[in-house]
Parts: structure tokens; C-alpha cells; sequence
């Protein structure tokens, strides 16, 4: 990799759309920036790191846009920075959990918060007899990597999954070999809720009408057509927004050292949260944004934070 001959901010990813709106931001506030893409490239490990902040920004999704193995790059890169002392905003561990949905549910429960009945499987076989736990109530099956929805399919009954694996090999439900097989709940008024966190803090909450959808990318290069009959989701930042899981949500962070997140959750129709998703290289909406009157932008305030970092290791 290139070396800046001053601090730096470098932004690890694999999907320049996603980083553009941060690249701007940063521009603006005249941050020096390093945009380091790895969907492929090589690091010298006996050497020493530049100085700087690193953003880990990789995505469990990369996968969907050919670069399956940037994660894997990532890790070690990761674990070299660690090693060698620089300051890393989301480290492996938030990598680990980017990239595995099982994890996820067992590091929020660590901390009480409230998930759906999960099991995870993998062969065939097994992910049918897993769905036998549900007793014929509907179910969801997932990737456990994955992301923007992609993989995540309601099923109705067992006799629909059976159907479903005869007609579809499992590898191409899920590019790990894990399945996880998920109590179904209902979203009170199709409406689930994301909590975006910067610095480890909450900053807002959007609500996202789903649409019946589970394709719910909020990034504006994720707006595209539903591919069902229901309507696009909408997004919309809640004014005054506060639950008592919070102080949770940031104390499963911290303790993961996951710094800049988005969390989600629903509730059913008898008010209970469930929570099932961790982001950890979120995307905000700004359509949403545009719509707040608190003017709430979430790229303008990671790219302060970053600089507020970088002004610290300078």
C-alpha cells in the first residue's frame, strides 16, 4: 500500500459507491484521506503501518459485487494494525460479527437484548429439521453472511422449504454453507427501526416502512425497484426517539469494540423489541435526513468523529 507522509485518515473497503458520500464530507472538512480498496492488493506485514485512523468499512455483502475474499484480506490487516498500536474504528471483532449473523445473536443476548428464536444449520437436511421447532408456525431462513436483505426468505411452511431445496441447491442460499432458520415475527404496521450509533453513541433512529420487504439498505445507491408487489421501503428519522435498550445497545459496542454501527430491531404487536441485526458498515438515508428538521447527517458527523481521531494520533 501507498504510505501518506502525514497522518492520515484510510478508509478500508470494497465498494467505492458506498464510500462516496464520506470521501465528501471529509473533503469538506479538509481531512486527509487514503482510499484503501481491498478488493485485492498485498501488505508488507514485517513492516511497520503508516500513522493514522483506520475506518474498517468492509462489508458482509461484498460477495454480492465479486470481491468474496476483501473480507479475508481485511482480517489480517486488521490484526496488523492492532498489533502495531494504530487507532482502528471497528476492529477485527466488529469484523467477525459483520461477517456472521450467528454471532451476532449470541453477542446481543450476552448483553440482554431480546432476539428471535435462532438455529443454525448447515446440510440440508438439517436446515429442514431444524425448521421442524417452529411447529408449522412460518419461519425465515437467511444466510448467515450476508447483507441489504439478500438471502432472507419467509417461509410459510416446512412443505414450502422442502420445496424450495429440491429446486435450489443450497449453495446458492448462502455463501458460508451456514443457514440460520428464525422465528418469524410479524412487524407491528410492516415497520422495523434502525439505531445508528457514531462514537459509540446513539445518534438517531430511523424508522423504515418495509414494504413487506427484507431488502432494507438504507444507502442511496441501494434504491431500487422492490422485486415484490409491495411498495419500496421508506425511511424516516424518529423526532425525540428513546427506549430503555439504548444503554445496552452501547454497551454491547463497546464491549466489542464497534464504534460507528446500525442496529436493528422490530416489535410485534404486543410492543416486545426483538432485535436481529448489527451493521457495522452502515449507510445512511438521506433522503430520510433531508426530511429532518434537527438537520441529523450521519456521513457529516462520522467524518467529524474521524477527525476528531485523527486530531488525537496527529
Amino acid at each position: 500500500m501507498e504510505k501518506s507522509d502525514t497522518s492520515s485518515v484510510y478508509i478500508i473497503h470494497e465498494n467505492e459507491e458506498w464510500i462516496a458520500p464520506l470521501k465528501k464530507n471529509l473533503e469538506q472538512d479538509r481531512t486527509d484521506y487514503y482510499d484503501w480498496n481491498l478488493t485485492k492488493g498485498n501488505v508488507d506485514l514485517t513492516e511497520t503501518p503508516p500513522n493514522g485512523v483506520f475506518y474498517n468499512r468492509m462489508s458482509a455483502s461484498s460477495f454480492l459485487r465479486g470481491n468474496l475474499y476483501a473480507k479475508d484480506l481485511t482480517a489480517p490487516i486488521l490484526a496488523w494494525l492492532e498489533a502495531n498500536n494504530r487507532r482502528v474504528i471497528n476492529s477485527r471483532r466488529a469484523l467477525q460479527l459483520e461477517v456472521s449473523k450467528a454471532e451476532q445473536h449470541i453477542a446481543l443476548r450476552q448483553f440482554g437484548l431480546q432476539t428471535p428464536k435462532t438455529i443454525v444449520a448447515v446440510g440440508k437436511e438439517e436446515v429442514i429439521d431444524a425448521s421442524y421447532s417452529f411447529n408449522e408456525r412460518p419461519f425465515i431462513i437467511k444466510p448467515n453472511m450476508g447483507g441489504k436483505g439478500h438471502g432472507v426468505r419467509l417461509m410459510n411452511s416446512r412443505q414450502e422449504l422442502e420445496l424450495l431445496l429440491e429446486t435450489t441447491p443450497l449453495e446458492e442460499l448462502t455463501v458460508d454453507g451456514v443457514i440460520l432458520v428464525q422465528e418469524y415475527i410479524p412487524p407491528k404496521d410492516q415497520q422495523i427501526v434502525r439505531m445508528e450509533f457514531i462514537a459509540g453513541k446513539f445518534y438517531y433512529a430511523v424508522q423504515i416502512d418495509t414494504g413487506g420487504s427484507f431488502e432494507l439498505c438504507p444507502a442511496d445507491a441501494c434504491e431500487i425497484p422492490s422485486k415484490t408487489e409491495s411498495k419500496a421501503p421508506e425511511f424516516n428519522i424518529l423526532e425525540g426517539f428513546d427506549i430503555p435498550e439504548i444503554e445496552k445497545c452501547e454497551a454491547f459496542l463497546a464491549a466489542n469494540n464497534i464504534e460507528i454501527a446500525g442496529m436493528e430491531f422490530l416489535q410485534n404487536e404486543s410492543g416486545e423489541r426483538f432485535f436481529y441485526d448489527v451493521n457495522t458498515n452502515t449507510n445512511y438515508n438521506t433522503g430520510a435526513e433531508d426530511k429532518n428538521p434537527e438537520g441529523l447527517q450521519g456521513m457529516k458527523r462520522v467524518a467529524g468523529f474521524l477527525r476528531e481521531e485523527l486530531d488525537k494520533v496527529g
